[in-house]
């Protein structure tokens, strides 16, 4: 397993990480997720021995060592994956993925390298050189070459990043399917809320280079300790709770998606229409209640200045919520 005990780090005088402690077990998937500069990508870089930290790292008993003590960064088992890529753009794609494979295997390692342009989808372009790429194909490519010589420990920072939406989806269930079948431990930092919610076994939220939470993805989700956890996820409102329950003290508030609230013309905390956003299968409609923004999922879109009232879409909310 991976061990992570107490360790600190700084570039300058602030602290980027600080005085982080967790573990991951052998082919666990877990997503660390956080708002730009809270020490997502140091984190991994320092697991990967890029920094040298205070405290200590170790991978099944081996404590690992940052660049005080290693010439050549990294461990064998171990392999990440920068948002940079670090392609050589005068070799094709064929020759980038298959870099590091041994070249005494000549039979073996076509056989790899012919896979894993399966597994990314560049069958097509095995002969381009890496320069003429665009940014997405390049990004396939260097997620194939972390793959070639198939890691113990997979650190991916913002893997798919520069890939169009219409790929990215089929990408990441094939990834991370090979990842589970392989039982490759994989921790990956990342913006998106779909690599946190569909893929990872437990989801590291972090804040100022601390981990504030960390729980299997479906608890964040549906019980989120704090409205900046439940941003990570999507638009999130933090109301009072006494707009849907009314025995509660008033300066007690309840973080509310949009789809768990509900706008009617007859019934609850009445509210004014700002706008309606069109999102495909729903509008988000931005309302205007006691001078407070609240945001809410609906099937159609309501003209602005309409009046209308606001109320839980299911009175389970606030009991999941407590």
């Amino acid at each position: 397993m991976l061990e992570v005990q107490n360790i600190s780090f700084s570039y300058t005088d602030s602290i980027t990480l600080d005085n982080l402690s967790f573990r991951v077990d052998p082919g666990e998937h877990i997503s660390v997720i956080g708002a730009s500069g809270c020490g997502k990508s140091t984190l991994l870089q320092a697991i990967y021995g890029l920094h040298h930290v205070e405290g200590t790292i170790y991978w099944k008993g081996k404590q690992l060592l940052g660049p005080n003590f290693n010439l050549v960064p990294g461990e064998d088992f171990i392999k990440y994956l920068a948002q940079d890529f670090d392609l050589m753009p005068p070799l094709s794609v064929a020759d980038n993925i298959g870099k590091y494979l041994s070249n005494m295997y000549p039979v073996r390692k076509r056989k790899r390298i012919k896979e894993l342009l399966e597994l990314v989808e560049m069958q097509e372009l095995a002969d381009v050189k890496a320069r003429n790429l665009s940014g997405g194909q390049q990004q396939r490519v260097a997620l194939a070459r972390v793959l070639a010589n198939e890691p113990e420990l997979l650190l991916l920072d913002e893997p798919f990043s520069h890939i169009d939406h219409f790929r990215k989806n089929n990408l990441r269930r094939r990834l991370f399917a090979h990842l589970k079948k392989e039982k490759i431990t994989c921790m990956v930092a990342t913006h998106d809320s779909t690599d946190a919610l569909s893929f990872a076994d437990r989801t590291f939220v972090m804040d100022q280079g601390r981990i504030i939470a960390m729980d299997s993805p479906k608890a964040l989700y549906e019980q989120p300790p704090q409205s900046y956890v439940a941003s990570l996820f999507g638009e999130v409102n933090v109301l009072p709770r006494r707009w849907f329950d009314f025995k509660i003290p008033l300066e007690k508030e309840v973080i509310l998606y949009p789809h768990e609230l509900d706008i009617s013309g007859s019934k609850g905390i009445e509210a004014v229409v700002q706008r309606s956003y069109y999102k495909g299968h729903t509008y988000l409609v931005e309302l205007r209640c006691e001078d407070q923004q609240v945001f809410v999922e609906n099937a159609e879109g309501v003209s602005p200045n309409t009046r209308v009232y606001l109320s839980l879409r299911t009175e389970q909310t606030l009991a999941l919520r407590r």
